[in-house]
């Protein structure tokens, strides 16, 4: 709830959430979409399906683990009759893996995320069919993509998010000023016995193991990012918010920050994170933009973003389906907001 509220107040009304525990996640969305929270609009994954050594590490994270094609469709049926609204396939899958996991989740209407990095994952990926694909060239584990790779997600306009800002700038800014994990302005936004939970966790923060490939990720990172932006790829816009130190309430405008500093357009980045993310999640004819017959999410920033992208930092208002979440501050809980 409290990630849901931090989500929405800084302009993002919609959020895919593509691994929380089943239950929690779906009973967040559920109050959400009947008004009885105010928080960002959520659509659900539930854990993602990996496989190996691999599936057995991500298992403790949330993942389940297969062993075989058809337990992988299997673990699909079970999250579509559970009522989630994405899948995510995790990093360790095969190809089989993969194409019975699409095969099982478009028969219920449902879109696939593949969390990927290797070359040879990207590939099976996308050659079964996998809808978008998550974390690509974003973390280090490989040097950039091959030219045929790159050709064949552009030339079959399989959409790409890589994730970026969390490898450019949480590690050196945070050594360089480790005062912004006391931010006062941040704290404001826990609960104070979760702002304690967050301090205990992140006390000798260089040492956890979500950082121990950060000097790898770094070099690799302005090329991993660049590769789609230069080929024109279909990119949207994903943040990994909630991983250590990338807060909710930040990380959406870090991240279109980082790929206009690595040569994306302002516009591009901006379209990135509306309409084509709603193309993303299969909601372009709701969301991601202002026309007749959408759904009326609109936010209203301090500045202009085309000139200088930080001002999506300074969110004013805040519009979800028509109704006034947030102006200059927050609105009265409950249905009656407009």
């Amino acid at each position: 709830e409290t990630a849901a509220k931090q989500l929405l107040m800084a302009g993002v009304t919609t959020t895919v959430d593509l691994g929380a525990p089943l239950q929690p996640i779906l009973a967040i969305r559920d109050r959400i979409n009947k008004g009885e929270v105010a928080g960002t609009r959520v659509l659900a994954s539930g854990p993602w399906i990996s496989r190996g050594a691999t599936g057995a590490m991500q298992a403790g994270f949330g993942g389940v683990n297969i062993d075989t094609p058809a337990e992988a469709a299997q673990q699909v049926e079970k999250l579509a009759n559970a009522g989630v609204d994405e899948i995510k396939a995790h990093a360790g899958l095969t190809f089989d893996d993969y194409k019975a996991i699409v095969e099982a989740a478009h028969r219920h209407g449902l879109r696939v995320h593949a969390h990927v990095y290797a070359e040879q994952d990207v590939r099976h990926a996308l050659d079964a069919g996998v809808d978008v694909l998550q974390h690509v060239g974003s973390a280090g584990t490989a040097p950039p993509y091959s030219p045929e790779l790159i050709r064949d997600i552009v030339n079959a306009g399989r959409p790409v998010v890589v994730t970026a800002a969390h490898r450019s700038w949480i590690y050196p800014d945070t050594a360089a000023f480790p005062e912004r994990l006391q931010d006062p302005e941040m704290k404001k936004l826990f609960p104070p016995e979760i702002f304690a939970e967050i301090q205990d966790s992140l006390k000798n923060w260089p040492a956890l193991a979500y950082f121990q490939r950060t000097d790898r990720e770094m070099l690799y990172r302005e090329r991993g990012v660049k590769q789609f932006i230069d080929s024109g790829a279909v990119m949207g816009m994903g943040t990994d918010s909630g991983t250590p130190m990338n807060f909710h309430s930040e990380a959406l405008w870090r991240e279109i920050k980082v790929h206009v500093d690595m040569g994306m357009t302002p516009q591009r980045a901006i379209g990135a994170a509306t309409r084509v993310n709603a193309q993303i999640i299969g909601k372009g004819r709701e969301l991601g933009t202002i026309e007749p017959g959408k759904l009326a999410d609109i936010i209203v920033v301090d500045g202009n973003p085309l000139f200088d992208i930080v001002a999506l930092s300074h969110v004013d208002i805040v519009v979800k389906d028509g109704n006034v979440l947030k102006n200059g501050g927050w609105e009265r809980e409950g249905r009656d907001r407009r």
